[in-house]
C-alpha cells in the first residue's frame, strides 16, 4: 500500500463510532490539502468486508454522496450508530463532525 493510502486510511480508521467527517477534512489531516476526490476514489477501491469505517466519511456539504445501494448501505450504516440522516441523505455537521 503506497504512503498515500496508508495515511489516509489511517485517518479514517480514527474517526469515532457515532462521528463523521468529509472527505476533505480527511486529506487535510492525513497531510494532503486540496485530496478529497483522492479519499473518494481510495475509498471506492475497498475490498469487500473491509474493516475500515468507510460509512463515516461524507462530503462538505454533509450528504450522503454515493448513489443506489451504496446509499442506502452507508445511511443504514450510520442509523445503527445513532447518526440522525435524512431521507434525501444529510446529515447535520454541526452536531456529528468529528473534530479531533
Amino acid at each position: 500500500m503506497d504512503q498515500f493510502l496508508a495515511q489516509i486510511f489511517a485517518v479514517i480508521h480514527q474517526i469515532p463510532c457515532g462521528k463523521v467527517s468529509t472527505y476533505g477534512e480527511i486529506a487535510k489531516m492525513a497531510g494532503y490539502p486540496g485530496y478529497a476526490r483522492q479519499v473518494g476514489r481510495a475509498l471506492g477501491q475497498l475490498p469487500e468486508g473491509s474493516s475500515l469505517p468507510w460509512f463515516r466519511v461524507i462530503n462538505s456539504q454533509g450528504k450522503l454522496s454515493l448513489k443506489d445501494e451504496a446509499f442506502e448501505r452507508q445511511k443504514n450504516a450510520l442509523i445503527e450508530e445513532g447518526i440522525e440522516v435524512s431521507p434525501e441523505g444529510r446529515v447535520r455537521l454541526a452536531r456529528y463532525r468529528w473534530q479531533p
